[in-house]
């Protein structure tokens, strides 16, 4: 008695499609922090650099910066810096030895470790984009930001891994009083999400609310949250030379509890845009507003308003 062969069966078709398609909606590399092998772009020689540098020095020692916040100032003064009312002065020595203090690279740890990303150095991280005032689809076409765009952008963020940080709003919710906006964003962030987050520097009440959240989400004790770094802002000067009230007093707020101010260089014919110019990631500036005693600026962030109803992290 023989056996009948085997019958091969088909490895197209529907079936066949659905194996190799895999499970993912979109295939996709897996969470890394890239490391760029190439040097950055030099669009100077080194003479060039050094005239571009000692123009900036000329410009903070001869013309000076206006920090338009009292307490920034005094702390400034008291650091040796010249002050003729909001006129800060400062000499290349003090720079220098200021930026000399940023480290090479930082980690900011979120509340899953495993998102746990390094600025600096050779290390690529990509945010999301912050802030545009509307969106566009296919199906909705343009149309100005609302609070549900923003969720399902912040879904995308969370959902792709080349997508670092859960950084500023990728759409403007206006729908949402701008009052109180930072505080039902953020509450998606933290739960839509698992990456770092970033809170804008404007004031105390917006920072001392966002550097809350983070803590009570990621179950941290204060001392924990002020271990290491957990989320980040970033400040930059506006036209002309000029550092405003709130963005420096959200700036001292983060660097007194520990947590990255990352200085950048923004610039554009009337608006602003990022530099391409290589900087150091975090200032070692803030931290100097630390030395001196300071009231206890801790607000709980425990309620926000969301509509008509309070919503309540425990």
């Amino acid at each position: 008695m023989t056996e009948e062969p085997t019958r091969r069966k088909r490895a197209g078709g529907r079936a066949g499609m659905q194996v190799r398609a895999g499970s993912a909606v979109i295939d996709q590399m897996p969470w890394r922090i890239p490391v760029n092998p190439d040097r950055p772009t030099e669009p100077l020689d080194a003479d060039g650099v050094q005239r571009v540098h000692k123009t900036a020095m000329r410009i903070l020692r001869d013309i000076g910066i206006e920090f338009l916040n009292p307490e920034a100032v005094d702390i400034l003064r008291k650091a040796g810096c010249k002050v003729t009312g909001t006129n800060v002065r400062m000499d290349e020595d003090f720079v220098m030895e200021m930026v000399g203090h940023a480290p090479e690279t930082f980690t900011i740890t979120p509340r899953n470790p495993e998102r746990e990303i390094i600025m600096g150095g050779k290390h690529m991280v990509f945010v999301n984009v912050s802030s545009p005032p509307n969106a566009w689809d296919m199906e909705r076409g343009k149309r100005s930001g609302d609070f549900e765009t923003f969720k399902e952008f912040m879904k995308l963020t969370q959902y792709f891994n080349c997508i670092h940080v859960a950084g500023g709003y990728p759409v403007e919710p206006v729908d949402i009083h701008a009052s109180v906006r930072h505080l039902d964003c953020l509450y998606e962030k933290l739960t839509l999400t698992d990456k770092v987050v970033h809170a804008y520097s404007l004031g105390a009440e917006r920072v001392e609310d966002v550097m809350e959240m983070v803590r009570i989400a990621g179950g941290l004790s204060e001392a924990e949250f002020q271990a290491k770094p957990r989320m980040y802002t970033n400040i930059n000067s506006v036209s002309p030379l000029k550092h405003d009230f709130p963005m420096l007093d959200g700036a001292m707020r983060m660097a007194r509890r520990g947590e990255p101010v990352v200085v950048s260089a923004l610039h554009a014919g009337g608006a602003m845009a990022r530099s391409p110019c290589r900087v150091p990631w975090r200032c070692r500036l803030p931290r100097l507003w630390r030395r001196w005693p300071c009231c206890n600026t801790s607000t709980p962030a425990a309620r926000w308003r969301s509509g008509p109803s309070r919503r309540t992290l425990t």
